[in-house]
Order: C-alpha cells, then sequence, then structure tokens
C-alpha cells in the first residue's frame, strides 16, 4: 500500500497511547476520532491542538483507517501536512510529539513553532 506523503500519521506507540486515553475516559474510538490542529499563539508562534472529538465540521481533512481516524481541519492542514504524531515516555519527557516537517523551528517544550 502507498502512503500519501502529505497524509497525517500516527505511529503504533502514540495509536496505543490514544486507546488507552479512549478506555480511560470510557469512549469509543467507533464513536471518535483524533483531532489535531494548530492555533496561534506559544513561544514559537503557532501552537499544536490535539483532542477528541465526535462531530466532524465542513471541510475536515480525514486520515487513518478504520480503526481510529486523524481529522484536521482545512487550515491547520496547510501547517501539518507529512506531519506524523509519536508518543514519548522517555526520560527527556512525556507525551505526545507532533513530527512536522513543516516547522522551521520548535520551542523547547515541543508544543509550538514556527514555520
Amino acid at each position: 500500500m502507498i502512503q500519501d506523503p502529505n497524509a497525517i500519521t500516527i505511529t503504533d506507540k502514540a495509536r496505543q497511547k490514544v486507546y488507552d486515553l479512549m478506555s480511560e475516559a470510557e469512549i469509543s474510538p467507533n464513536h471518535y476520532f483524533v483531532r489535531v490542529g494548530v492555533k496561534g499563539g506559544g513561544c514559537s508562534g503557532l501552537s499544536y491542538e490535539l483532542d477528541f472529538d465526535d462531530e466532524s465540521q465542513n471541510g475536515d481533512m480525514e486520515f487513518g483507517d478504520d480503526s481510529l481516524k486523524i481529522v484536521c481541519d482545512m487550515k491547520s492542514f496547510l501547517y501539518l501536512c507529512g506531519t506524523e504524531l509519536d508518543f514519548s515516555d522517555g526520560l527527556n519527557g512525556k507525551g505526545f510529539n507532533f513530527v512536522n516537517p513543516n516547522a522551521a523551528r520548535t520551542c523547547g517544550c515541543g508544543e509550538s513553532f514556527a514555520v
């Protein structure tokens, strides 16, 4: 299967963490999806957003597969195309990481970026 290089993807480790969080929140991946986005702010100018959602909006881009859907609004997709969502639980920090090929620089916390 050929993967679209512009797609927003998720690593196996991040996928498992999403399933764990959904289970803790007692929500089903059959009804909810992961919404990723970008908003202005943060120490580098733009901040990442990550949440669960159950309502698609007009113009949303959809990625993922039958078991887990990732959704992004069109404006945010311009900044996030080709991004991989990862999860780290190492000594250098714990949490979701956006591996964004469009980011010219990121802040030390990894929660904001600039293009």
